[in-house]
């Protein structure tokens, strides 16, 4: 009887000959068709803006080739398509839509934010209740959905306009977006916020402390105004823990 490794490596790839003692080989034709075609169907239910911005047709063909290069690793399905995003940046293709491998990161980041642990948002008085002296040294943690995507295109409106949440002919595609995705209680939310902004969260989701922090997001971001930048991000619902020095 063929091994699983074996077995595996024959239904995802079509010019490998079915393993020793199948039978009958023929019925791996069957079985590799139903799982590429499984594995495909789950890339487009995980990326619903990257289907819609292509095209079925495009969408299946690249799906198809990502599936035969990148095997499942994991009995999770939804882990399944961790890599898409990268794989679409490299694949030839799809080079005319410099945007769509930005567009698949940030769906990626939703089905991890919608998949994420719960934690209660803490409100902002927890952090005035800390001595000033204190604040510099103060580090913060992240709601465990918090995921932060800082692109070159308007990656947060191509994801609405694409998933019927926002219209076409409001997407510039001149226009840089970060944004912030997070689950703080049921849904899950996709915020554009201010590139200063997205740089503290990264930088505190990094374990910097608030001074640091705050340097960074003053260096990314001329306009950043560190108290506004804070009540954001509490207004964002974004911290779950805050540790004082």
């Amino acid at each position: 009887m063929p091994g699983q490794a074996d077995l595996a490596a024959a239904l995802l790839d079509p010019a490998q000959a079915a393993p020793a003692g199948l039978a009958p080989p023929s019925r791996l034709a069957v079985y590799r068709n139903n799982v590429v075609v499984s594995l495909v169907e789950a890339l487009a239910a995980a990326y619903p803006a990257v289907l819609a911005l292509v095209g079925e047709p495009f969408f299946k063909a690249a799906a198809g080739v990502y599936v035969r290069a990148e095997p499942p690793r994991s009995p999770v399905l939804i882990t399944y398509g961790q890599s898409f995003a990268d794989f679409l940046q490299g694949f030839a293709p799809a080079a005319k839509l410099p945007f769509l491998a930005d567009v698949a990161r940030l769906e990626r980041h939703w089905l991890e934010a919608y998949h994420a642990a719960d934690a209660a948002p803490q409100p902002i008085e927890g952090l005035r209740a800390i001595p000033e002296a204190d604040l510099p040294l103060t580090r913060m943690t992240l709601h465990p959905s918090a995921r932060l995507l800082r692109s070159r295109w308007p990656v947060a409106s191509l994801w609405a306009a694409n998933t019927g949440r926002g219209a076409h002919d409001e997407v510039d595609l001149q226009r840089p977006e970060a944004v912030l995705v997070i689950r703080p209680r049921q849904t899950v939310h996709v915020r554009v916020v201010k590139p200063g902004l997205s740089a503290l969260l990264e930088a505190l989701q990094a374990g910097k402390p608030l001074a640091e922090a705050a340097d960074v997001g003053s260096s990314t971001d001329s306009s950043f105004d560190t108290t506004a930048a804070i009540a954001s991000l509490f207004e964002l619902e974004a911290a779950a823990g805050i540790c004082p020095p």
